[in-house]
């Protein structure tokens, strides 16, 4: 979910930006990379002006609660809508006004939704994990975005966001470090024996590509994208897997609103 912000429009988020429009012909995967290069600028920014302000939590800390992060990636695909899937700027919000009901609990707040009418045409998570301590959160984040789309899924259901099928998506940026990449340190010893995909001390790369994927194979989003976003401009960008590659992350949403009847 988009860090600690409150927004009550996406009106600032459609206009033109400078570093999206460089070049109009540009390719998605152009204007993705330049999308997640903007992650690290915005958390430098906010380290460095939390630093200047004599906040507490200067630093480390600090890029992480300054919010706002992933404002890029949120930009990029609310012009997708706007440009290419035609819906106005009026039926797009974002962090607070992003709040749905739920099945399980009264609401759940999303990063973006979509609304024609009454009726939810889309609903996308953002998230986002640097380091150094990659661990600290994997299962808080795994929890989180198994829990807010299956109780998204039984209140789609149960009618409380319109009759037709919405479109919900998962969007994950992992910090590309050795912490994040190389294997782990220890095998897994649970009371049974762990599912293949988790034998041979997987990093934490390939635990999120994991449930990542199988979010997406077991229905509970219809597409999630996972990154690998290097702090060294010079380094690529990576998306280790095809099934999760932002290319395909849209071309899943594009398809999905314009065949489904009533969005």
């Amino acid at each position: 979910m988009v860090e600690a912000r409150s927004v009550e429009s996406c009106a600032s988020l459609v206009q033109p930006a400078h570093w999206l429009h460089v070049d109009h012909g540009g390719s998605v995967d152009g204007k993705f990379e330049l999308a997640v290069r903007k992650y690290w600028e915005k958390r430098e920014q906010q380290t460095a002006r939390q630093i200047a302000e004599g906040k507490q939590d200067a630093g480390l800390r600090g890029a992480v609660t300054g919010g706002a992060h992933l404002d890029a990636l949120t930009q990029l695909i609310v012009e997708h809508f706007v440009d290419v899937l035609e819906y106005p700027a009026s039926s797009i919000f974002l962090g607070k006004k992003a709040e749905l009901p739920g099945y399980y609990r009264p609401t759940k707040q999303w990063d973006l939704i979509v609304k024609n009418g009454t009726q939810l045409v889309a609903a996308i998570e953002f998230k986002s994990q640097s380091g150094p301590s990659f661990g600290n959160n994997f299962n808080n984040r795994t929890e989180e975005a198994i829990g807010s789309a299956v109780d998204t899924q039984r209140a789609i259901a149960k009618g409380l966001l319109g009759d037709a099928r919405p479109w919900l998506g998962y969007v994950f940026l992992l910090e590309d470090a050795d912490g994040s990449t190389q294997s782990a340190k220890r095998d897994f010893k649970p009371s049974f024996k762990v599912d293949e995909a988790f034998e041979g001390r997987p990093s934490y790369a390939d635990r999120y590509q994991v449930l990542c994927r199988r979010l997406v194979e077991d229905g509970l989003y219809d597409a999630a994208c996972f990154v690998l976003a290097p702090k060294d401009p010079e380094r690529p960008i990576g998306q280790p897997d095809p099934k999760l590659e932002f290319a395909g992350f849209i071309d899943s949403l594009t398809k999905h609103v314009r065949k489904e009847p009533g969005l």
